[in-house]
């Protein structure tokens, strides 16, 4: 009896997931595009893009930029149906996920909350700034039927590369969401230290 209790619970599961109707609507609208996307320094950062099947309008693009992964790689889809943004799938946004230099499938080297360069002198010079910048301007001149509009949110670290968007001054930068960024984690210490000290 405990061997069949464990395999209902373990199997159950299993198959509600597989027919989820959401997951199932978003497999049937949306078709999923992984490519690499060149920087401005020859550094190319893997990009996972779920395109709306629907041709019969312009759809606006929707991207986080990410250090955890645009997982699934490959034919699997990635699971929207279990958050939020699904609701901006069903509004017929392109979603776009980026894994950041340095990390997974992309190229170049990480670096911990990397600092941005207002003063960036030659065409080389990088910052998340410019790697959004250049990811914003290749998804609008490279993915069919965007409008033009493009929005950036994260949560977190993705908060972080959010703001770092704010700073790209790309013109089809419309709206950025950075939630809870992490910040300078030496200035953030040093002002809590600081707080406890008094």
């Amino acid at each position: 009896m405990k061997k069949i209790c464990l395999l209902i619970f373990f199997v159950v599961p299993l198959v509600v997931m597989a027919q989820n109707p959401d997951s199932v609507w978003f497999v049937n609208n949306y078709t999923k595009k992984e490519v690499a996307i060149p920087m401005r320094d020859g550094i190319k950062l893997f990009t996972s893009i779920y395109i709306p099947k629907d041709k019969s309008e312009k759809h606006p693009i929707l991207m986080t930029r990410t250090p955890y992964s645009c997982a699934p790689y490959g034919t699997a889809y990635k699971a929207y149906w279990r958050n939020f943004q699904l609701r901006y799938a069903h509004e017929g946004y392109i979603l776009v996920t980026q894994d950041i230099r340095g990390r997974w499938m992309s190229e170049g080297t990480f670096v911990v909350v990397r600092p941005f360069n207002a003063n960036k002198k030659i065409k080389k010079d990088i910052d998340e700034a410019s790697d959004t910048y250049d990811t914003i301007d290749w998804l609008v001149k490279n993915i069919e039927n965007n409008n033009g509009n493009v929005g950036v949110s994260g949560i977190s670290f993705p908060g972080f590369f959010a703001t770092m968007a704010a700073l790209s001054g790309h013109p089809a930068l419309k709206a950025v969401s950075p939630q809870a960024p992490v910040t300078d984690r030496f200035l953030a210490t040093t002002i809590i230290i600081t707080v406890f000290c008094f």
